[in-house]
C-alpha cells in the first residue's frame, strides 16, 4: 500500500466520535428539508457522471436549475468505501454520526462493506440499510444511478460522511444557476 493511501486508510478509519459531538442535528442519513426529492428517470433533463475518489470527487461541483432533475451516474473510482449524499450541511453533520456507528459496528470495513449487518440495529431503532433516494453508498470499483429532482435554492452539497472523508475535503457543492439546455449531457 502506498503511503498516501495508508495516511487516507488510517485517517477514514481513526477518526473519533468526538469528532462529530458537536452542533446541530440534520435530519441525519434522510433527505433533508430544502435538499429536494427522488426523482423520476423519465423527467432527468441531464446526465451528470460523478466519480469519487479518495476524498474528493470529480467534478467538484455541479450547476443546477431549481426545479430540474438530474441523473447521476456514480463511480467509485478509489480504494475505500465512498458515499454520494446529496444534503444541507446539517444534514451531512446529522449523517456523519450515523456513518459513525456503521464503522463502529464493522459495517464500513475500508474498502469493504458487509452488507449482511446493513440491515442490524444500531441503536435506537435505526439499521443503516442506506436506501434513501439523496445517497448511494459503494465499495471500490462499483457504480450506480441515483436520480434527483432539486427543489429551491439552498445551501445544498453532495458530500461522503464515511468518518473523516467530510473532513478531508470529500464535499462539493451544488450551484443554483438560471435555465439549463435540457438537450446538453453533462460527463
Amino acid at each position: 500500500m502506498s503511503v498516501s493511501k495508508f495516511v487516507v486508510a488510517a485517517l477514514a478509519m481513526s477518526v473519533s466520535a468526538a469528532a462529530f459531538a458537536g452542533g446541530a442535528h440534520g435530519d441525519g442519513h434522510g433527505q433533508g428539508a430544502k435538499s429536494g426529492e427522488a426523482g423520476k428517470a423519465s423527467e432527468a433533463s441531464r446526465t451528470i457522471t460523478v466519480e469519487m475518489y479518495d476524498n474528493y470527487y470529480e467534478p467538484e461541483s455541479i450547476a443546477v436549475e431549481p426545479g430540474e432533475t438530474v441523473r447521476f451516474v456514480v463511480e467509485n473510482k478509489g480504494s475505500l468505501v465512498h458515499e454520494f449524499n446529496i444534503g444541507t450541511p446539517a444534514t451531512h453533520e446529522g449523517h456523519q454520526k450515523e456513518m459513525m456507528k456503521m464503522v463502529e459496528h464493522g459495517v464500513i470495513q475500508g474498502g469493504k462493506l458487509n452488507r449482511e449487518m446493513m440491515s442490524m440495529d444500531m441503536g435506537d431503532g435505526q439499521s443503516m440499510k442506506h436506501d434513501d433516494p439523496n445517497s448511494i453508498l459503494l465499495e471500490p470499483g462499483k457504480s450506480e444511478e441515483l436520480v434527483w429532482k432539486f427543489s429551491d435554492k439552498a445551501d445544498i452539497e453532495f458530500a461522503c460522511n464515511v468518518p473523516g472523508h467530510y473532513q478531508s475535503g470529500m464535499y462539493g457543492e451544488v450551484i443554483f444557476e438560471g435555465p439549463v439546455d435540457s438537450k446538453a449531457d453533462t460527463q
